[in-house]
């Protein structure tokens, strides 16, 4: 089955977006919305249809679709959101998920972005973060008991998201900054140093047999192919200047019709 990626565009407000580790700095609205639509078309290249849903202009942060929600082969979960002024962001997500997924939705005190869920295979880990707390990962557990997933949490630190720590590249790797992650938690894989002087270098997405990456972070691309890896590079600066990497801006599962 062909792979979806749901995008969003850019809003004209993204200077007012949340920041959590990042000092704030002017984003050019224009050059963003271009950088944007070249990650559109690598993820078109590389065989995904991108299905781009109506913009969001008053929301400053919906671009990053990947947190308002957590998509699996049998539901799709609609998290509460940690930064509060994003959590309006979900109403249109879950609509236009449930064309391919039953939906399920968490409830308060739980708060979750997807950001911090990374699944390889049938484990999910789950980082603890400032956006998301022990209820959202207790009720996440629970939404998935009956699908057989190992559901596990990492402590995080000193970044917005797991996923800003550590990413799945394939082949049983995780290209990670184990500054900023407990590594204990993943023993069962082969983990990939970021370079020293890239701290933020560890977001990554990994489509077939390419690995996505910021065009930032040329020492940890090299790493990566000297070590066999396909790398592909986008430019993503100014969106980068808002917290994004390259897994944000899509949400991206296997397409098929809602049971």
């Amino acid at each position: 089955m062909p792979l979806i990626a749901i995008t969003r565009p850019v809003s004209p407000n993204i200077n007012d977006c949340e920041l959590s580790f990042h000092a704030r700095q002017p984003i050019d609205f224009r050059k963003a919305i271009a950088q944007h639509a070249d990650y559109q078309n690598c993820l078109s290249a590389l065989g995904l249809k991108v299905v781009s849903l109506p913009p969001e202009p008053d929301l400053p942060d919906a671009v990053f679709v990947e947190d308002p929600a957590v998509v699996l082969d049998e539901v799709a979960i609609i998290s509460i959101m940690g930064a509060p002024s994003r959590r309006p962001e979900t109403d249109s997500l879950a609509s236009a998920l449930s064309r391919y997924r039953p939906i399920k939705r968490l409830i308060t005190p739980a708060t979750l972005e997807g950001g911090d869920v990374m699944r390889i295979g049938r484990r999910i880990f789950v980082g603890l973060t400032q956006r998301t707390n022990q209820e959202g990962f207790r009720q996440l557990r629970e939404t998935l008991s009956g699908h057989d997933y190992q559901v596990e949490s990492v402590a995080v630190n000193g970044c917005l998201h797991l996923k800003s720590a550590c990413s799945y590249v394939g082949h049983n790797s995780i290209l990670i900054n184990r500054a900023r992650v407990d590594s204990n938690a993943f023993q069962d894989f082969q983990l990939i140093d970021v370079a020293e002087d890239e701290d933020a270098g560890a977001n990554a997405l990994v489509i077939g047999e390419v690995v996505i990456m910021p065009a930032s972070f040329p020492k940890t691309r090299a790493l990566l192919e000297r070590r066999g890896f396909r790398v592909q590079t986008v430019d993503l600066s100014e969106l980068q200047k808002a917290e994004a990497g390259v897994t944000c801006t899509s949400l991206i599962f296997i397409s098929k019709a809602s049971c």
